[in-house]
């Protein structure tokens, strides 16, 4: 059997690959389609990672509507909102730079992207300034607490369906909005021209 429901190295070495695959054959481990985004002229990450959130949403809250899934079956992080304003700027700030994320960064270097491997060099270098200096920043770490709770619906004081109304009306929003934007700087780069690029 599969070992996806494994919590060993296994299964996180065969969702890796797969996950590298399928950004590879998107065009999403070229740092043109990725940068792309941020000129606002190829709005597929911002679509396919928003349109993940939805879904996932969505059907966690199906499933447990239906009985299915157990309401503590999933583990939800605390929320450290500061924390995540930091880490969010610094990886944004990154990304727009380098043209890669840590996850694409890695797709790059195997398909034998010289930037990509620089990228993940400097992803190493990253990691082991920030242990050095962790004693220094830790505060960082878990700035911002939301004491509300660590769902938009517990924060907020709203009910889940509502939120998620609301955020399939914004992906609903997105596509549209982000399409015209396409097609007015000639519509997202494909896949094979990305690689090309």
């Amino acid at each position: 059997m599969m070992p996806f429901n494994d919590v060993g190295l296994a299964s996180g070495l065969l969702c890796g690959f797969l996950f590298g695959y399928v950004l590879e054959n998107a065009g999403f481990g070229s740092p043109c389609k990725l940068t792309a985004q941020f000129r606002l002229s190829d709005w597929s990450v911002f679509k396919v990672m928003f349109t993940a959130i939805v879904v996932t949403a969505v059907g966690l809250y199906l499933l447990r509507v239906a009985g299915v899934l157990a309401p503590d079956s999933v583990y939800v992080p605390p929320a450290f909102l500061g924390a995540v304003a930091i880490g969010g700027a610094f990886i944004g700030a990154g990304f727009a730079v380098g043209g890669y994320c840590p996850g694409t960064s890695v797709v790059g270097m195997f398909s034998g992207r010289v930037d990509g491997l620089l990228f993940s060099l400097g992803l190493v270098a990253g990691t082991w300034v920030f242990a050095g200096a962790f004693d220094a920043v830790e505060g960082w770490t878990t700035a911002g607490d939301s004491a509300a709770g660590d769902t938009l619906p517990l924060a907020l004081g709203l009910p889940e369906w509502l939120i998620l109304a609301v955020l399939v009306a914004a992906a609903v929003a997105i596509f549209i909005v982000g399409g015209r934007i396409e097609q007015r700087f000639n519509g997202p780069l494909d896949a094979d021209a990305s690689m090309r690029d």
